[in-house]
């Protein structure tokens, strides 16, 4: 919305859609801040059968809850500096976040420096103090940018019927997509977690990898909502097509040369963990799995997260993500960790088989 609304030169519209989606942010935030303040044991009981990592969890979960509203204010505020081509000032702030957040880690987890070890409890304090950091930091660039470009976006919640309805239509089928995309990735969270803690462990100790790879290219896909949505606005449809083609190709060749990289350092990566032989081999094994299928992951995260919705489209990327999910991820994962009993590197396999569905159907509409 941002993004067209800048191609348009709508900067009433800009201001409000801007507004309106900070406080509809800000809501959703707040509401899961209190859920997961008030429920974390219950909450975690869905993940994990062993009660020592669900207690674990829990203390993490309670603290880190108040990272939520600031990750909120910080996302979409760093929205609005891309679309106006100041993507460098969210990464700075990202990066000191992350600076932040890996120095308090090793002083809050380990006890130093004068602190007293803390365990899952520093790490969440760790997180929470790296994205309020985020925030303050991002803010204040903010402010500092709109000082120089003072008049030309103007900030209120007003709109007119017309406007209102436009917003319903493209945000109600965001909300209910990512919602059950979220979902879904809770039941494989839990799928994971219910097969055995070292199944569970294994692949928890992918996921820095996964966001490392997922993280590099998912700039490919804001890239292409924002430079796609701004052509659209200004009508240059050809424009449009041929970007998408272009940033296609780089998603999918950074994503092949990833995944390549993936399977040489993977036996190497899973040395730097104190855990066991087995959880070492499972790991590595679902890490081959995941180099397997990233390139997909990525191919869609630029369709349909960026270039299908770029347009508005946000009802055709809800049944995308619903049909994906739900008739074919999830009962994947069911049958083949419940009823198959398969280890945890075929049933991730099984249940990533929805990304190759998800693609087929977003390829068919982006040639339409």
């Amino acid at each position: 919305m941002l993004a067209q609304y800048i191609g348009q030169k709508k900067e009433r519209a800009l201001g409000s859609s801007f507004c309106r989606n900070m406080l509809l942010s800000f809501v959703i935030a707040a509401v899961f801040t209190l859920v997961c303040v008030l429920f974390p044991t219950k909450i975690m009981s869905l993940y994990a059968n062993d009660m020592e990592t669900r207690a674990n969890a829990a203390a993490y979960l309670k603290i880190y809850a108040y990272s939520l509203i600031p990750m909120a204010v910080t996302s979409i505020v760093s929205v609005l500096l891309h679309c106006v081509e100041k993507a460098y000032l969210p990464l700075i702030a990202g990066i000191l976040s992350v600076v932040l957040n890996t120095v308090l880690n090793y002083v809050l987890i380990f006890g130093k420096c004068g602190f007293s070890p803390m365990g899952v409890r520093g790490a969440a304090i760790a997180s929470v103090s790296a994205q309020i950091g985020a925030c303050v930091l991002t803010l204040l660039f903010f402010f500092g940018r709109l000082a120089k470009v003072k008049g030309q976006i103007r900030f209120s919640l007003k709109s007119d019927r017309q406007s209102t309805g436009q917003y319903v239509r493209i945000l109600a089928p965001v909300l209910i997509c990512e919602f059950l995309w979220s979902a879904g990735e809770n039941v494989y969270a839990a799928i994971y977690g219910n097969i055995g803690t070292d199944a569970c462990v294994a692949m928890t100790m992918t996921g820095p990898v996964q966001g490392i790879m997922i993280g590099v290219l998912s700039g490919l896909s804001q890239a292409a909502g924002i430079l796609i949505g701004k052509s659209l606005g200004n009508r240059e449809y050809d424009k449009a097509y041929r970007d998408s083609a272009r940033l296609m190709q780089y998603g999918i060749l950074g994503a092949v040369f990833l995944s390549l990289a993936l399977v040489f350092i993977s036996p190497g990566y899973v040395l730097i963990y104190n855990v066991s032989g087995l959880v070492r081999g499972i790991c590595v094994r679902i890490l081959m799995v995941y180099a397997f299928i990233a390139p997909v992951k990525v191919c869609n995260m630029i369709l349909g997260g960026g270039i299908i919705r770029s347009g508005g489209r946000t009802g055709y990327v809800m049944w995308i993500d619903m049909i994906g999910t739900w008739i074919f991820g999830v009962p994947l994962g069911l049958l083949a960790a419940f009823v198959l009993h398969l280890p945890i590197q075929y049933v991730y396999f099984m249940l990533s088989l929805e990304e190759v569905v998800r693609l087929l159907i977003s390829f068919v509409i982006f040639r339409r």
